[in-house]
């Protein structure tokens, strides 16, 4: 199977530094620099579609813009870029949320993506409205699922669950595809729910032993329901013609990083409820700097993001074969989808996509969605169009 390639919109903010945002972080705190504009979201977007980037993925939360809202403005200036839209359940009836799917279908021509996000932390969900706990908002994801996708299939649905109640609920138009879900979580409550109702199970970017064992348990999991997922990996990257000149730019990185942002960062982190954000934490000692190799915690797999940002803390690091290596050891794990993301955002996007992409094809590995039908030049620019015999012709 051809892996597909994912990248990532920065809708709280891009910059040449680590930009911060989620599980409670605070918003620029490495620097943001570039406003997260349709304008400028749009020429992350139609560079990955370019590029070959089969979707890209938009996060949800306080910090950030809406997903839906921005997605759906960027498909008029994208062509054949998929979206995937994070949300989450808990602040949205399942009704309406199969509603818009479905117009978002019809309206893009069958480009929508759902990333389900259970939820944030307490403190933000309690913003919104919302006083569940984490594992009654894992119950209330499930219930919600089942609404939607029952409603997708055309069925007219009656629910009386513990946190959701719809009577005669229905759609006048079905979508057409059915969006796949895209589910993450590595808590004992998220499995059975991802096993159950995902398409695309989500995991961050661990070392590949780590990520082998959380594989295999949401797939004995699935395999209960008699059901196969397929596997998907969130990760940074920093690609480069040489591994010096990756490793240098994971050095600037680091360098606009100060210690009291660390810290800053690491305390509010340190109070998440997330299993995958412990697990994150976990890879760097909690927020301990120490020196920029040594935050390489499998080859070409560096711990650093993580310091001053939450959620997908891990990149990729290296040259471009390099990287290419360890995109295929994960493949070989099962991995199919990659979701990437580099600082800043557009240029990170061409590293890949123009050096990474290119080896993987050769290997077999990929293909792109939509290749450029561009005829190949013919003629060197500025060198002479006419060879010396033709020249002593046209003198005689």
């Amino acid at each position: 199977m051809s892996l597909r390639f994912h990248w990532f919109l920065p809708t709280n903010g891009d910059g040449r530094d680590i930009v911060g945002g989620g599980h409670g972080v605070a918003v620029g705190a490495a620097g943001a620099i570039r406003p997260p504009s349709v304008k400028y979201l749009g020429q992350i977007a139609r560079s990955a579609e370019q590029l070959g980037f089969e979707g890209a993925l938009t996060p949800t939360g306080a910090w950030c813009e809406d997903a839906w809202l921005t997605c759906a403005m960027l498909t008029e200036v994208t062509e054949r870029l998929k979206f995937l839209v994070a949300f989450r359940p808990g602040q949205i009836s399942p009704t309406l949320s199969a509603q818009m799917a479905a117009t978002f279908q019809r309206q893009s021509q069958g480009r929508l993506l759902l990333n389900v996000v259970t939820g944030g932390e307490s403190a933000e969900q309690r913003a919104y409205g919302d006083f569940l706990d984490k594992d009654q908002r894992y119950q209330r994801t499930a219930e919600f699922l089942d609404i939607v996708t029952r409603l997708w299939q055309g069925e007219t649905v009656t629910k009386q669950g513990r946190h959701l109640h719809v009577e005669g609920a229905r759609l006048s138009r079905l979508p057409d595809p059915v969006p796949d879900i895209y589910f993450g979580g590595s808590s004992a409550a998220a499995g059975p729910v991802a096993a159950r109702y995902s398409d695309v199970y989500l995991t961050w970017g661990e070392p590949p032993s780590a990520v082998n064992d959380k594989l295999r348990w949401i797939e004995a999991q699935a395999a209960e329901h008699d059901r196969k997922l397929r596997l998907g990996i969130r990760l940074h990257t920093i690609s480069r013609d040489t591994s010096e000149e990756a490793w240098r730019q994971a050095g600037y990185l680091m360098e606009r990083v100060t210690d009291d942002m660390i810290a800053k960062v690491q305390s509010g982190l340190a109070t998440s409820e997330s299993e995958g954000q412990r697990r994150m934490r976990a890879l760097h000692d909690s927020g301990d700097r120490r020196g920029l190799r040594d935050l390489e915690i499998h080859p070409n797999l560096w711990a650093g993001v993580g310091l001053v940002r939450g959620g997908a803390g891990t990149s990729l690091v290296g040259s471009h074969e390099e990287v290419a290596n360890l995109i295929e050891e994960y493949a070989n794990l099962g991995i199919t989808e990659f979701i990437l993301s580099g600082y800043p955002h557009l240029e990170e996007s061409y590293w890949f996509g123009e050096g990474v992409l290119p080896i993987l094809e050769r290997r077999g590995r990929w293909r792109h969605p939509a290749p450029p039908r561009e005829a190949p030049q013919t003629v060197t620019p500025f060198a002479p169009t006419h060879t010396a015999s033709n020249q002593r012709t046209a003198a005689s």
